[in-house]
């Protein structure tokens, strides 16, 4: 009786929350209501937890003996927290009240049971790393009802679920010692596939760890000592694509995949093109980068693999302008301007200030301000924010396992829960937020006013990072219509009102020390806008789902390209949202634009990649292809994935270390199965671009998994 009481409670707190948010929202421009759409994220706020340390729900899931630290003072030992957690804290309003629409949890698959012992100190896999079997839940986490359970009570609050997924390795293993952990087993729904010591398939690497110099020494390598998986092997690719299959089919909405930058990219764009073909939800990738680490290829990927990333360059940058005081406002601005036009789909980015593998952005003794100057830069800034457990109560820790302490209070009146809870409803409110570009409208090396807007939604926002002194703000001109706004924090950080006049002038004023505020115009959208195309990697057939605004409510036309979609082929039409099928063009890059039934064009969404058809893996290897100083090898071919006979962007530089050693070189492609292609190899370097000679390359692509094939260079 005890627990239904406190189960309608939770409900009536629940219900509560979301009336407050609809009345919240009536008073503006109609929101994006479309929870369910699990291809766009961008009006979204992401909650990171790492579930073993967020609420313990059900003790009786809890791990026993040396596994366990009841007090959580063991950070490298299971606490307890588990789905039943987290549902109990969907259902209490406690994330709904923070204006919470996405949460990220630990990866859910069965783990090693082994404690492991680092140098002295015991270690489990309380963070769901360490998997075992990626077909079975992770017990101390709960069973497949605890799961389909939170899934459910998610959805009811309007919240979409992310797991985690890391298909790059099993678990730690040590190739002189069999008996240590679990020697890195591998198990498909309890039978036993390999280990890494009795591996006669080769589902293994079995070349070391990466030492972390190159690209490919990251990808064909352990990762640290964690048993790393071969996934040109046709059954790893078959497994991981049932594995993903199942956790899709229990209702989650969105993949965090870990680990992208050590896996072939080839293999990954086959496997987001089966997961965009089956059930497409919104992936995003785990790409390291340092403080002011640029790289091409982390680029490369995000706009080419089908795939968002998280936003190490955002993350790495706001911790250097607010946490730590190094880097100024203007190089701020800069990364923001750098990045729009590096990211294809920069919406799509995943921006943090800190999660479970760095230090926590806020340190003991830290004014609390940079941390809440900070959550509002991320909350109002382009991407997909995605905010870490705790933040809203200040969590310190400077490393691993520091960063994964249990969560220190669940109350809800910091300053930091309330910037959280009057910002993150504003993605939803105002498209200007979610979709619009970026201006910097103010700017020095301690106050930045940048402006966002989309179609006439704006959203204007200004920080003093300066704790100390206050700014006179003059000459501001801004695209809000002309009137008077408050501060959409209400002065929660010192913010002020403003009046703008005509012409977008803004009167001088002062910008208090330490001020962030907020100002929103959403008047009607009266022009077709497209704001979002997801997922933008796919083939014939596949379901688009297009965001933006004035869509109207009866059917028009979509064009990729100019190949008009109508009809059927439309499965549904909304004013914020149109769901389509991508038609039968030639493989190729393609813009997404819309026609209204009332014959008014909209902008176009550029990067629509529509692929041959169903992917697979193949590994070309090419013996004897010496270079010269400076000279790489790169490769091209007939299809689209190969660059269509490209020479000035073909695919490479190919690899010629691990899997195959110099002159023989290698990559992994992801190509249309079944289909003829024709291939050719070609050196660049600094004398130029040297074709090989004789006939094309001939092969045929296998109908499923994986294939490789082998040729000599032709001179």
């Amino acid at each position: 009786m005890i627990r239904s009481m406190q189960a309608a409670l939770m409900r009536g707190r629940l219900a509560a929350a979301l009336v407050l948010a609809a009345a919240a929202w009536s008073a503006t421009a109609a929101p994006d209501t479309h929870v369910s759409n699990k291809q766009g994220f961008n009006t979204d706020v992401i909650y990171q937890v790492v579930t073993d340390r967020f609420v313990d729900g059900n003790a009786a899931n809890n791990p026993s003996g040396a596994a366990f630290s009841a007090g959580c003072t063991q950070l490298k030992l299971y606490c307890g927290g588990d789905w039943r957690g987290l549902q109990n804290k969907i259902e209490d309003g406690y994330l709904t009240g923070m204006g919470i629409t996405a949460i990220w949890i630990s990866q859910p698959v069965e783990n090693i049971t082994a404690v492991l012992n680092y140098s002295g100190t015991n270690s489990t896999a309380y963070h769901g790393y360490w998997a075992r079997d990626f077909k079975r839940t992770n017990a101390a986490f709960g069973n497949f009802t605890d799961f389909s359970n939170m899934i459910t009570a998610a959805h009811a609050a309007n919240i979409k679920v992310i797991i985690d997924f890391a298909p790059n390795h099993t678990s730690p293993a040590d190739a002189a010692n069999a008996g240590f952990g679990e020697n890195g087993r591998l198990y498909d729904n309890g039978a036993l596939v390999a280990s890494y010591a009795s591996d006669p398939s080769g589902y293994f690497h079995h070349n070391g760890g990466t030492s972390f110099s190159n690209l490919e020494d990251g990808i064909y390598r352990n990762l640290f000592d964690l048993a790393d998986l071969d996934h040109n092997k046709a059954p790893i690719d078959t497994y991981f694509k049932d594995a993903i299959k199942l956790w899709l089919d229990l209702g989650v909405d969105g993949i965090r995949m870990d680990a992208v930058k050590h896996m072939p990219f080839g293999w990954q764009q086959n496997l987001m093109s089966w997961i965009h073909g089956y059930k497409p939800v919104f992936t995003f990738g785990e790409w390291f980068l340092s403080a002011n680490e640029v790289d091409p290829a982390n680029h490369y990927f995000a706009n080419k693999s089908g795939m968002s990333l998280l936003d190490f360059q955002f993350g790495q940058k706001v911790r250097q302008v607010f946490k730590d005081g190094t880097h100024d406002m203007v190089s701020l601005h800069q990364m923001i301007t750098d990045t729009a036009a590096q990211y294809a789909q920069v919406h799509d980015q995943v921006t943090f200030i800190d999660n479970h593998d760095m230090p926590r952005f806020h340190t003991t003794g830290a004014n609390p301000r940079k941390l809440e100057q900070a959550l509002a830069f991320t909350l109002t800034s382009r991407g997909v924010p995605a905010i870490y457990y705790g933040s809203e109560h200040y969590m310190t820790g400077t490393g691993d396992p520091a960063n994964r302490a249990r969560i220190t209070s669940l109350g809800t009146g910091t300053t930091a829960y309330q910037v959280i809870s009057k910002l993150a409803p504003l993605r939803k409110q105002n498209p200007a937020l979610a979709y619009g570009t970026t201006q910097q409208r103010w700017l020095n090396g301690n106050v930045y006013i940048y402006e966002r807007q989309f179609g006439n939604n704006v959203a204007l926002v200004a920080i003093n990072r300066d704790l100390a002194n206050a700014v006179n703000i003059g000459g501001l001109v801004t695209a809000l219509p002309a009137g008077s706004y408050t501060d959409k924090l209400t002065g929660t950080l010192n913010g002020n009102g403003i009046t703008v006049g005509a012409g977008g002038a803004v009167p001088t004023f002062s910008l208090a020390a330490g001020a962030v505020a907020v100002w929103s115009a959403t008047p009607a959208i009266s022009t077709p806008l497209v704001g979002h195309v997801g997922p933008v990697l796919g083939k014939a057939g596949n379901t688009v789902t297009i965001d933006g605004r004035a869509f109207g409510a009866t059917k028009g036309t979509v064009y990729f390209g100019t190949t008009a979609v109508t009809g059927t082929n439309i499965t549904s039409w909304e004013a914020t949202q149109i769901k389509v099928k991508v038609p039968s063009v030639a493989p190729g890059t393609y813009g997404v634009s819309i026609k209204t039934a009332s014959n008014v064009t909209s902008n176009t969404y550029n990067g629509m990649q529509v692929l041959g058809g169903p992917q697979v893996t193949v590994r070309f290897v090419v013996n004897n292809a010496f270079t010269a100083p400076g000279e790489n090898i790169f490769l091209t071919g007939n299809q689209f994935e190969l660059t269509n006979w490209s020479s000035t962007a073909p695919l490479g530089a190919l690899f010629n270390q691990v899997m195959h050693a110099y002159p023989s070189w290698y990559t992994d492609v992801s190509l249309p199965a079944s289909t003829a292609i024709q291939f050719k190899f070609l050196k660049k370097g600094s004398g130029g671009t040297v074709w090989e000679g004789g006939s094309n390359h001939t092969y045929t692509t296998p109908a499923s998994g994986t294939g490789t094939v082998i040729v000599n260079w032709q001179p």
